[in-house]
C-alpha cells in the first residue's frame, strides 16, 4: 500500500506458525529494541485462548525507494487451526510471510499441519511461496527436545528459503529473520 501524501510505502509482513511457537515473542522482543520514534503502537486482539498481535515501525535503515519511506507493519496470526478464518483474513494483502517453527520434538506435527495450512491460505489468495519474500525461523533451539535443524529443514523446507536459527525468548535470531524477509520484501518492490 503507498500514502502519496505521508511518502511512505506501508509493507505487510505476517508472522505464522503453530501456537506458542513464538510469533508473539518475535513481535515483542522487535517492539521493545526499536526506537519508540520509528514504532507504532502495539495493539492485541485477544479471544479467550489466543491473542494476534499487530504494530507497524519505520526503518531507517532500509532507505527509500524512488523517494518513499518503507514502513513495515508486523502481524501475528492466531496458532490454533480452528481460527483459521482469522488467518486467512491476516493473510490477506501480505508482503512477506516468516514461518516461525517450534524445534520442540513434540511440536514436530504441529508445524507440519502449519506449513500445510499456510500453503493451502496463501494458495486461495493466489500466492506462491516460492514466489514471494517468505523465510522460516526455527525457534526454540535452546531447549533440550529440539528436533535436529536438518530434519527440520528437510521437513518444513524443501524449497530451501532462507531459515534461521532462533531463541526468540533472548533475541536470538530474532533481527537476523526480520532483516532477511524485509530485504526480501524491498527487493520485490524495486
Amino acid at each position: 500500500m503507498i500514502n502519496y501524501a505521508s511518502r511512505e510505502i506501508n509493507c505487510k509482513i505476517v508472522y505464522y506458525g503453530p501456537g506458542l511457537g513464538g510469533k508473539t515473542t518475535n513481535l515483542e522482543y522487535v517492539y521493545d529494541k526499536v526506537a519508540p520514534e520509528t514504532r507504532g503502537k502495539l495493539i492485541s486482539l485477544a479471544t479467550e485462548t489466543e491473542r494476534t498481535l499487530f504494530f507497524d515501525f519505520l526503518p531507517v535503515d532500509l532507505g527509500t525507494i524512488r523517494g518513499f519511506k518503507t514502513r513495515f507493519h508486523l502481524y501475528t496470526v492466531p496458532g490454533q487451526v480452528y481460527y483459521n478464518a482469522s488467518r486467512k483474513l491476516i493473510l490477506k494483502g501480505v508482503d512477506g510471510v516468516v514461518f516461525v517453527a517450534d524445534s520442540q520434538t513434540e511440536r514436530y506435527d504441529a508445524n507440519i499441519e502449519s506449513m500445510h495450512n499456510l500453503y493451502d491460505n496463501l494458495g486461495d489468495q493466489g500466492l506462491d511461496p516460492r514466489q514471494m519474500p517468505f523465510v522460516i525461523q526455527l525457534n526454540k533451539r535452546d531447549l533440550p527436545n529440539s528436533r535436529a535443524v536438518e530434519e527440520l529443514k528437510r521437513s518444513l523446507n524443501p524449497t530451501a528459503v532462507p531459515s534461521f536459527e532462533a531463541v526468540a525468548t533472548r533475541g536470538t535470531g530474532v533481527f537476523d529473520t526480520l532483516k532477511a524477509v524485509s530485504k526480501k520484501v524491498i527487493k520485490q518492490l524495486g
